[in-house]
């Protein structure tokens, strides 16, 4: 007799085992409907399967998170079997949920074209509407290797190969298909309802190793109702328009070419938005008391195998072997090196807390497939800082970043940031005893700091958790930026020590904390959130002076001087074309202010005033509109 424990603490006793869908039922005919599969005692099954014994038990339906990550993976595994039907002589190899939707990569000669993914789709949703039962079986491994061999699915076979021979293997049925996983799946195909579209096919090499076959991947987005769905492609559509890629070309801002792939070329204005971010973080941290270093960009290997990064990251460090018979690495992150600075002369109790910043250029090996323009690269920039204090001042310290980094953000128009709390991976250095003192100093900081957070698990650095920043955008999506990270590990390894008040040397606490992360990808979700236009202070070219006619040349080539000399970006325009013509070609270029002159302007040394968006204009004395630029083009402190 199973006495079943609700989420809000209820109770249900069953005479005899009782399954996610009875138990489900019991409780109302919507939620019935709406079930995807239970979590028991904290662990998810499928839906089917009896409780047997007094649980913990959740009803899982699409409105959570795991809901949803299930709708994905079913959606993966109903391609496939989509794929299969349509086109047989294809191999299934791997389909997992990802972040907003799924992919399947498949073996087949044939590229796969736009009118085949719409007759995929097709397929799929008549599966959805077959309503096909689907249930686990558990097989041994050798039966099952031999199975998709017969079938001639070897990418299975080898997949299957690979798991020890003693260990049970969980196959998913659902109709003529079967796929190997490990579950949970919703009850039946019409559980996954029609929240679904294909949006592409891509190149992925079988195992992500470029020297094993090409597969076809094979993308999509799910999600547990069609008004969500058409939610997201309208974000979609909204997003390809904010493209910085195209943005980027537009505005004459960057450009990335096959020469040197994952690296950036920055235009003028490009890089004088580039700098005009740069400064603004400058400022702020030296308000803040950091002082700011910079250190080399080829370290030496025995550097990075002290601070444990080699074994960590160096099949994605760029390597020089010189002809000193040495083994040196562009710097993939800046930490070690601050450490090396702190190491230098004697530091005492009272030097602390240390804020050491860097603009510090970096380069990772990121595979060719990820790299996607200006937000994800091999060579960047992050406006990293360590602090080095005690323990005692990891809560202070905390406090005063994220404020930090909180008035950063406001500035910049972000004012949606959720925070999640990373806490020890699989793989790490130091002791458990260490982690459990780091992780409590962080989680008694961010609490102090007064923010809400969410448990992320696992995804700490190797060498202590972390807190990850995460900004909405204005068409509602995420993106991580800043960072904190608490590391009480690489002092140690990297021999790091103050003088303590009682005159013993101690461990200083490194707390790693980035604002933007890399400038690049920042510049990237700036564009994005802006569609290039921006702010006054932000904007490349902040104002054009344009003439009506010849006569106002000298005129308008004497104030675009001034207002350079006054700091202003400005643009002197005494091009032939014709003033409307100009209007357009400047607007196009997302100009906030044009100053129009003419014979009438030159004679009243006045200025008439266009604002990028506007038909309206404003004819106003110069110097009254200089200084009325200046106050609005002024960088936020």
């Amino acid at each position: 007799m199973p006495i079943i424990t609700l989420p809000d603490g209820s109770k249900r006793e069953f005479p005899n085992a009782v399954t996610g869908e009875e138990l489900a039922a019991s409780i109302g005919a919507g939620l019935a409907k709406a079930a995807l599969c239970v979590r028991v005692d904290g662990e998810l099954r499928d839906i089917y399967l009896p409780i047997e014994q007094d649980a913990k038990v959740q009803i899982i339906t699409a409105k959570d998170a795991d809901g949803l990550e299930l709708i994905r993976h079913d959606s993966a595994h109903i391609l496939a079997e989509a794929v299969k039907e349509l086109f047989p002589e294809t191999q299934v190899t791997i389909g997992p949920a990802i972040d907003n939707g799924f992919y399947y990569d498949f073996s087949r000669p044939t590229p796969f074209s736009s009118n085949d993914l719409e007759a995929i789709e097709a397929r799929m949703r008549e599966i959805v509407a077959r309503a096909t039962p689907i249930r686990r079986e558990e097989w041994n491994r050798d039966d099952a290797v031999a199975f998709f061999k017969s079938i001639g699915e070897h990418y299975k076979a080898e997949i299957i190969s690979a798991i020890p021979a003693d260990q049970k293997i969980s196959l998913y049925r659902q109709g003529n298909f079967i796929d190997l996983c490990r579950g949970p799946h919703a009850a039946s195909t019409a559980k996954i309802g029609n929240g679904f579209k294909l949006l592409k096919v891509a190149g992925a090499y079988w195992r992500g190793n470029s020297s094993n076959e090409m597969l076809q991947r094979i993308y999509g987005t799910a999600w547990g109702s069609e008004k969500e769905l058409k939610a997201y492609l309208t974000m979609l559509e909204e997003a390809e328009k904010r493209d910085h890629r195209k943005l980027g070309k537009e505005l004459e801002l960057f450009h990335i070419e096959e020469h040197t792939p994952g690296m950036v070329f920055w235009h003028d204005k490009g890089w004088s938005l580039y700098r005009t971010i740069e400064n603004y973080i400058r400022a702020k941290i030296r308000k803040a008391n950091y002082i700011e270093v910079r250190t080399p960009i080829l370290v030496d290997r025995s550097l990075w195998e002290a601070s444990g990064h080699w074994e960590k990251f160096h099949e994605n460090m760029f390597i020089s072997d010189s002809d000193e018979d040495r083994t040196m690495a562009v710097k993939p992150m800046n930490c070690p090196c601050h450490v090396q600075i702190f190491r230098q002369g004697l530091k005492s109790y009272r030097d602390l807390p240390l804020r050491m910043a860097e603009f510090g250029t970096c380069h990772r090996n990121e595979p060719s497939g990820s790299l996607h323009g200006i937000m994800r690269i091999r060579g960047f920039v992050q406006d990293d800082a360590h602090i080095f204090c005690t323990e005692d001042q990891i809560t202070s310290e905390t406090i005063a970043f994220c404020d930090l980094l909180k008035d950063v953000y406001k500035t910049f128009g972000f004012t949606q940031v959720s925070v999640k709390f990373s806490d020890r991976p699989a793989k790490r250095a130091g002791s458990d005893e260490t982690w459990d003192k780091a992780e409590s100093a962080l989680k008694d900081a961010v609490n102090a700091a007064g923010l809400e957070w969410v448990l992320n698990p696992g995804e700490g650095a190797f060498y202590g958790p972390k807190l990850e920043f995460v900004l909405r955008d204005a068409i509602g999506r995420d993106w991580q930026c800043g960072t904190l990270q608490v590391d009480f590990v690489l002092p140690e390894r990297l021999d790091a020590a103050y003088v303590a008040a009682d005159g013993n040397k101690k461990r200083p606490v490194m707390l790693h904390r980035a604002i933007l992360g890399s400038l690049e990808r920042f510049i990237g979700i700036l564009i994005e959130e802006y569609t290039g236009k921006f702010p006054l202070w932000l904007s490349p070219v902040q104002v054009v002076v344009a003439t009506i006619t010849e006569a106002a040349d000298t005129y308008a080539a004497e104030i675009c001087e001034e207002l350079k000399g006054a700091g202003i970006r400005a643009v002197l325009d005494i091009s032939n074309s014709k003033i409307n013509y100009k209007v357009r070609e400047h607007s196009l270029q997302k100009v906030p202010v044009m100053f129009v002159v003419g014979a009438k302007e030159q004679e009243n040394r006045s200025v008439s005033i266009r604002r990028l968006g506007s038909e309206k204009q404003e004819l106003q004395g110069f110097d009254e509109a200089k200084a009325a630029l200046l106050a609005e083009a002024a960088v936020p402190i």
